[in-house]
């Protein structure tokens, strides 16, 4: 029985490990629970599921939290101990779904403790890749995919060589503005970027979703999965969301991992992997008629996605900027603060501003993030 200590157990991917939990109750024990405001929910989760800890990332809701959990045995830990959480020697696997760049220090501290990580928060690899790939190297026993398109590639991978693969080819949706023209991206809502055609997430991997951003993140988190080169991954629009990814060898085969969307298997493949366990799941049914599209990315109108691509070119730092402005971006994009067509030039012009020549190191990303959100505000406030 695996001890779990799951970060972001509130949101959409820890509700849904909660459920595989209730699949699986012989498999795991839930250790530990991390949230970060919403402590009606976590203190549900806590009676339900009798964690030894749980930790709110908020502490203006501490009170409340506090008396919910009065008499239950469960331990309240401040939010500065979530690294330390994280070393827990009792804790087993880290489940990390954590929004952002605060994903990225807890995964790296369970990596250096020899913690298997099953990792939602793209971030960590987008701002600190070389990083972990030095602790660990390219090592999926370790460190476990759950975005559905890289535990596509993983489990399309099980068996291969890499030196082998042609390419990696990840698949998109597409977003709610996939048809868009120009002239009708400049008028688009918060509330229309908030609905996505295939997929229920939370707001901030949303918005990235329909900029394409969130497949440029993909792209530079595969690259420090799988130890492929950059020229060899491609982003392709598959609208159905039916073929979660694909790899294509050097003769031409290809293998792809299809399904419809369901965010359970690929968190339960990254605990199970390489078995795989029952889970009840809506099959496809081969007997009715359905069609499966797939159209080329179109970076004029989603220019996210070429400066992902062009800031893991850049390498050192750019990634780290990259994300930090593009958080900036879509917080004050959801706050109404800036236009949507504006997210992907406060990242443009953030990647062109900040220059720094540090070394890379765990204190340095985290300078270098701080600042680029300074610089991102600066200019999503010019007038």
């Amino acid at each position: 029985m695996e001890k779990l200590v799951i970060l972001g157990s509130t949101g959409s991917i820890g509700t849904q490990t909660l459920q595989i939990v209730d699949e699986h109750p012989e498999r795991f024990k839930v250790y530990a629970l991390v949230a970060n405001q919403q402590w009606e929910m976590l203190a549900q989760q806590a009676l339900r599921y009798r964690p030894r800890y749980v930790l709110l990332n908020n502490n203006l809701y501490a009170d409340q939290l506090r008396q919910a959990l009065n008499g239950s045995g469960v331990e309240i830990l401040e939010p500065e101990a979530i690294v330390a959480l994280c070393e827990d020697p009792e804790g087993d696997v880290i489940v990390n779904s954590l929004v952002g760049f605060s994903g990225f220090h807890p995964t790296y501290s369970a990596l250096k403790a020899g913690k298997k990580v099953a990792l939602a928060n793209k971030e960590s690899l987008v701002v600190g890749g070389q990083l972990l790939q030095q602790e660990i190297g390219y090592n999926l026993d370790t460190l476990r995919p759950i975005d559905s398109e890289h535990s596509a590639l993983w489990q399309c991978l099980a068996g291969e060589s890499l030196d082998q693969v042609d390419r990696l080819i990840i698949t998109a949706s597409g977003g709610p503005f996939r048809t868009f023209t120009t002239e009708q991206l400049q008028q688009v809502t918060v509330d229309q970027a908030l609905k996505h055609p295939n997929w229920d997430m939370g707001a901030k991997i949303t918005i990235d979703s329909s900029t394409l951003m969130n497949k440029g993140l993909e792209i530079i988190e595969a690259y420090w999965l799988f130890g492929i080169p950059l020229s060899r991954i491609d982003a392709v629009v598959h609208p159905q969301s039916i073929i979660h990814s694909m790899v294509l060898f050097n003769d031409g085969s290809i293998k792809a991992q299809m399904g419809y969307p369901d965010m359970r298997l690929p968190i339960q493949y990254a605990l199970s992997a390489p078995d795989r366990w029952p889970l009840p799941y809506k099959a496809i049914d081969w007997q009715q008629s359905m069609q499966m599209t797939f159209e080329p990315v179109d970076t004029e109108r989603f220019p996210c996605l070429a400066l992902a691509r062009q800031a893991l070119e850049s390498g050192g730092f750019y990634p780290t900027i990259l994300n930090a402005a593009n958080e900036i971006a879509v917080s004050c994009f959801l706050k109404r603060e800036i236009p949507y067509i504006h997210i992907s030039k406060i990242v443009e012009q953030t990647l062109s501003g900040y220059v720094t020549s540090m070394d890379l190191s765990l204190e340095s990303i985290t300078h270098v993030d701080m600042e680029s959100r300074r610089l991102a505000l600066s200019l999503a406030h010019r007038p």
